[in-house]
């Protein structure tokens, strides 16, 4: 079972020993002797879900059970290097945990890359169905030396994932003569990839006649020949729409297109002429208007002149940390920054190169989505923005401003008596929460509020206790860092175990 299903099968008993494993006070005695407890609810919640003390990481490395190492080898609250340990695991199950990337149960705790060394012994040592979803756990250093490494296994990789126009000459020329014939085989198979790919004749033999993934991938990223582009114009003309190689007498026509999502498709393409943008800008469909009001050849002007409308949605996100560590060109980011255009914005927001006097511009900005952005990904946005950030921002990204290292706690207990359910749940990381008030909050209407209320330091001795009778709250008060240890041991002795 996952150890979701493990959870929701589990009695009054294991939840609450369940959530006193998850109790950032307790004793590494107790988390011990919650380790050797025989359910596989208790011990999926203490592995899997919180940060552990060295001694309990050492006893569950050397745990019996692989499942309780599998557990722990998917933890995303570990430190990297704990969960390393467990790279030469002798069991294929714990070994597939460690090479996935690990996720919160809340989808907050972004995952961390393994340490270098740890994901080259994968590469090297680890069975090819273990290495699908590697790539989220190699650090953006190592991404970047893959193909130079010392180790073939890595250089191959390497080759694997990138493209063989990302290469340089160099790379390209070293790759293809390496002394390891399994290198030498695929930087050969890349580069004739991307040579059939660049050759026309080669797309069309290779372009199946019915609709799938390859098809797609030909059309998208192949050198198309005039027979192929005419027959493509009437079935899959989004697809030549994107294509570089799709000539500039086809981008007109495809600028007319009756689809106008084929026309904002045309609008973003780089090589776009004077003609076509003029026409695209006055486009009857707004959200053809906006793809083009964004296009690197117009001028501040001439997107100024465009009639085009930026909606406020939820897709303000955390960007993906290995692509917000690449250096950008911060010439073209201050620019962005600088731009009356939300959109333009928005790119330069997520960056965390971000010089520091555009943080303090753009976390006054107008537009939500450039605040947002900002709050989210970049390491100095300032306490009073990312709770603003918070507060207008509803989406499904929300909580995760509160992770960032500058969200402010203090005073937080102001909002316990909002309207939204979430904004009641951000009272709760207030450390100073009046007894009183958090005791009322655990009798709110809102599921969620109730448990971090259950939770919270500050809630006084008598109601932790009534709750730990509740047969919704118990887990959750179970963890509460203010249960007393003397309590503690009395749970794992009502659950059948022995206590000192």
């Amino acid at each position: 079972m996952t150890p979701e299903q493990i959870s929701a099968s589990a009695g009054p008993d294991e939840r609450r020993l369940a959530g006193l494993a998850l109790n950032p006070a307790a004793p590494v005695d107790v988390l011990l002797r919650l380790l050797a407890n025989e359910s596989a609810a208790v011990r999926a919640a203490l592995c899997r879900d919180r940060a552990l003390p060295g001694p309990v990481v050492d006893a569950v490395v050397a745990h019996p059970d692989k499942w309780t190492r599998g557990f722990f080898a998917e933890n995303p609250y570990a430190d990297p290097e704990q969960r390393a340990r467990l790279v030469d695991d002798p069991e294929y199950h714990v070994r597939g945990r460690l090479a996935r990337e690990p996720r919160a149960a809340d989808d907050v705790c972004a995952p961390r890359p393994l340490p270098d060394r740890t994901v080259v012994r994968i590469i090297e040592t680890y069975e090819s169905d273990h290495l699908w979803e590697l790539n989220r756990l190699v650090s953006p250093g190592l991404q970047r030396a893959m193909t130079t490494h010392p180790s073939p296994k890595v250089r191959r990789m390497g080759i694997s994932r990138l493209s063989w126009t990302s290469l340089t000459p160099n790379i390209r020329a070293a790759l293809l003569a390496d002394p390891d014939p399994g290198v030498r085989k695929a930087a050969e198979a890349n580069r004739r990839s991307h040579e059939r790919l660049r050759d026309p004749d080669a797309v069309r033999e290779d372009l199946p006649a019915h609709h799938c993934h390859a098809r797609t991938h030909l059309l998208l990223y192949g050198a198309l020949a005039p027979d192929v582009v005419a027959e493509a114009l009437s079935q899959n003309a989004w697809l030549i729409a994107f294509n570089d190689s799709t000539p500039p007498e086809t981008v007109a026509q495809l600028a007319a297109h009756t689809d106008p999502k084929v026309r904002a498709q045309v609008a973003v393409r780089s090589d776009l002429g004077p003609a076509e943008r003029r026409a695209l800008a006055v486009d009857p469909d707004p959200g053809v208007r906006l793809a083009l009001s964004v296009h690197p050849a117009l001028t501040e002007a001439e997107r100024a002149a465009i009639d085009y409308e930026v909606e406020q949605d939820d897709s303000y996100c955390l960007w993906p940390v290995h692509d917000r560590e690449l250096v950008p060109d911060l010439e073209l980011v201050r620019a962005r920054a600088l731009s009356a255009h939300p959109l333009l914005r928005r790119r330069a927001a997520r960056e965390m190169h971000l010089p520091a006097d555009l943080v303090a511009l753009l976390a006054d900005d107008s537009d939500l989505g450039v605040r947002v952005l900002l709050g989210q990904n970049h390491p100095d946005a300032p306490a009073a923005l990312l709770l603003r950030c918070f507060l207008e921002h509803t989406g499904r990204d929300r909580w995760h401003v509160t992770r960032h290292a500058n969200f402010p706690r203090a005073g937080l207990a102001r909002f316990a008596g909002g309207e939204d359910p979430a904004v009641r749940r951000l009272a709760l990381l207030d450390p100073e929460m009046p007894a009183e008030t958090a005791d009322r909050l655990t009798r709110d209407p809102d599921p969620q509020v109730r448990e971090d209320a259950a939770r919270h330091p500050r809630l006084p001795q008598d109601r932790i206790a009534a709750l730990l009778d509740d047969p919704e709250l118990a887990h959750r008060a179970a963890a509460n860092p203010a249960l007393p240890v003397a309590t503690m041991y009395e749970l794992i002795a009502a659950a059948g175990e022995p206590v000192p």
